[in-house]
């Protein structure tokens, strides 16, 4: 106790000197707080865009259909599958997929052809991204939504018409007009290029496939049980089909997301590096200005240990005030930016792709205790490892030596 009191008078004494002190640990530690929260925010909307916009959580197929998609790949009874998926506490939607030639005017284009149906805006937010026009609609038929850059290839845009060319399952050749009923937002380069969605019904009638369907892709609900968990239990009870998370068909989306939370400590590094270094500096003055006065308190019984923990001790309730004054001013900061986005629209009008990612120009933050806790932990660190050198110094000082130091 009394260590903590005489710190405490140190550290109101050398007010100045404390106050630069506190002041560029609180100012970094506020940023980082917002910065780590921008950075939860910006990578949990990558996420959301990579797994909830259309891939899903976790996806079955036939055997081996991934290693060679092929129109006549199917599983065969989707509606068992479904009805044991829902009951295993999932939600899924039935696809079908298939290839084919888009034109329209005098252009003409490869396409990737995806039916579904009213079950999909269960699973995924695909629906919720369109540019122009509308997403399908229940029940209505002969009526497709393309990507944006399809639409640029093909010079068309929502009430025109196009023709779509293909290998239907019986061996005839597949083709009808259809009304570009809606065009999306950036959600990905294949999508983007070369999407095309329509009713399950049109895709039925126009490849000639009248049962089973290629994929089922689901979504937890409830998101609280881990995804290798619910994809060993889902695999289960499928195991004559294959079964996969997002993790396993986009290892190097996963890869890239997981590698992202380290710029966040390297970010931390780097600015509590010059932080530590600030307070190093300060701390050692006052050691040097101090001298003298800790020759005495040395001579009169006061030991090097508790020197040093005296020392400690002043920088412990600085980074204490500094932490305090941090989290008030940064916390508050990306509460207010969790509720309105930072808007770099000026820059990109619309959503644009990172790694095949598709993200908006509006960056919201995500405050976490991670967000908060980490910065003010590192805060914490930093100032009190780089205290250790003059602490030391302090403490091994020779009490002689220090009363008539100049």
């Amino acid at each position: 106790m009394l260590v903590l009191k005489l710190a405490g008078k140190n550290v109101v004494r050398y007010r100045f000197r404390s106050r630069v002190t506190i002041g560029a640990m609180a100012f970094a530690g506020g940023i980082m707080i917002f910065y780590a929260s921008l950075l939860e925010g910006w990578l949990g909307a990558m996420e959301t865009n990579a797994v909830a916009m259309e891939m899903g959580e976790l996806q079955i197929h036939a055997p081996d259909y991934l290693l060679d998609p092929d129109l006549y790949k199917l599983i065969e009874d989707e509606r068992a599958v479904l009805e044991r998926a829902a009951a295993a506490g999932f939600s899924a939607a039935a696809r079908l997929l298939g290839g084919g030639l888009a034109a329209a005017h005098e252009n003409s284009t490869g396409v990737n052809i995806r039916g579904v149906d009213a079950a999909e805006e269960q699973v995924v937010r695909l629906h919720r991204h369109v540019r122009s026009g509308e997403w399908l609609a229940p029940g209505v038929t002969g009526e497709v939504v393309i990507g944006q850059q399809l639409a640029t290839i093909l010079g068309v845009q929502p009430g025109n018409e196009i023709v779509l060319i293909g290998q239907a399952a019986d061996g005839s050749m597949a083709n009808d007009l259809f009304i570009v009923r809606g065009v999306l937002k950036s959600v990905g380069q294949g999508i983007d290029r070369a999407g095309v969605f329509m009713g399950a019904r049109d895709f039925r009638e126009f490849f000639a496939l009248p049962r089973g369907v290629h994929e089922i892709v689901l979504k937890r609900n409830d998101s609280s049980v881990p995804l290798d968990r619910a994809t060993r239990d889902l695999a289960a009870g499928f195991p004559d089909l294959e079964v996969q998370n997002w993790r396993q068909l986009q290892p190097t989306l996963a890869r890239l997301l997981d590698l992202s939370d380290v710029s966040l400590v390297i970010m931390l590094l780097i600015i509590y590096a010059a932080v530590g270094m600030l307070t190093m500096n300060a701390m050692l003055m006052g050691v040097f200005e101090r001298i003298p006065v800790f020759g005495v308190m040395k001579a009169v019984g006061f030991s090097g240990p508790r020197l040093f923990g005296l020392i400690f001790a002043e920088t412990l309730i600085q980074v204490t005030i500094a932490s305090l004054l941090a989290a008030a001013g940064g916390l508050p900061l990306a509460l207010y930016f969790e509720r309105r986005p930072i808007d770099f629209s000026f820059f990109l009008r619309e959503s644009s792709t990172i790694a095949g990612i598709a993200f908006e120009p509006q960056w919201y933050c995500l405050v976490t205790p991670a967000s908060v806790l980490l910065p003010l932990a590192c805060l914490y660190a930093a100032a009190l490892l780089s205290i250790c050198y003059p602490a030391a110094k302090a403490a091994l000082i020779s009490p002689v030596r220090a009363i008539h130091h100049t």
